[in-house]
């Protein structure tokens, strides 16, 4: 029989890093999840025990892997996984579930996406602060969300300082520094009309380079990127403010109202105005 405990983040007002929630599970033998598509990053330690991941990579083509004690693995958004415990060995695990505008950002420093989705640690003491990271934010679920949010900053630093596949920075820093410069930029513009030649510019790089440079380091295109920054600072306002649709919608970088419930339907499945119905701050 499984054993179960987890908790959902009460609070969505963080932009770069985004929790969800997070729990730990005993599972029963061939206890089995999927298959399913994610909306999120959702990222496993393996407690004790056994199990197998089933996964789809981009290509199409379905790769499997056994895990075992100590080892982790992370789903991707957009991928369909199944994942089962063993027979004998059933695994307990806990888990974390988080997006954000640089939650990639971070995974990519690991050395972790929906090509390399298992995470092994450099050394037992290493995984176990991993592991130790996530279950205290799980046994914390009542804490602030700002402590909630910090311990989940703190997992990930020891995710990536573990993690056997991960990718040293050296070299970078120029690139980090055109990044950095950029997504300052738009956070400090995205209210207005903002397009790629400007912010490729403000970093004295050609369009088609900055381009690239930027899907490759963030996951996503400048335009996207940008579109995400305005739909998550609508979401904080529609949730703490009592502005219109429409005066929220010009805040964030939409005059024409429509434009931004087509776009917000597209990234969040419903209209805005179902979207603060169904969250609404207490």
């Amino acid at each position: 029989m499984d054993e179960l405990s987890f908790s959902v983040f009460p609070n969505e007002n963080f932009l770069d890093l985004r929790p969800y929630q997070y729990g730990w599970e005993q599972c029963a033998p061939l206890h089995s999840f999927g298959p399913f598509v994610r909306n999120h990053y959702l990222f496993h330690y393996v407690i004790s025990g056994r199990g197998t991941l089933d996964a789809t990579f981009p290509d199409g083509v379905n790769r499997y892997f056994t895990l075992e004690a100590n080892q982790g693995f992370l789903i991707s958004p957009g991928l369909v996984n199944t994942y089962s415990a063993d027979e004998q060995d059933p695994w307990k695990y806990t888990w974390v579930e988080f997006d954000g505008l640089r939650a990639k950002e971070y995974l990519d420093s690991a050395g972790l996406g929906p090509t390399s989705p298992i995470y092994i640690p450099q050394s037992l003491p290493q995984g176990e602060a991993v592991r130790d990271r996530m279950l205290y934010i799980t046994s914390h679920a009542k804490a602030p969300p700002l402590h909630i949010i910090g311990n989940f900053f703190l997992f990930l630093d020891a995710l990536i300082q573990s993690s056997s596949t991960r990718r040293e920075s050296s070299g970078n820093q120029l690139r980090d520094f055109y990044i950095h410069e950029a997504v300052t930029y738009m956070e400090q513009n995205y209210k207005r009309d903002l397009s790629v030649e400007e912010i490729a510019d403000v970093c004295n790089l050609n369009r088609s380079y900055f381009s690239k440079l930027f899907k490759d380091r963030m996951g996503c295109p400048p335009q996207e990127f940008l579109i995400r920054m305005r739909l998550s600072k609508a979401t904080e306002l529609m949730k703490t403010s009592s502005n219109s649709i429409g005066d929220i919608a010009s805040v964030c970088g939409y005059p024409n109202q429509l434009h931004f419930s087509r776009a917000f339907k597209k990234r969040y499945g419903v209209s805005p105005r179902e979207w603060r119905l169904q969250n609404k701050t207490r």
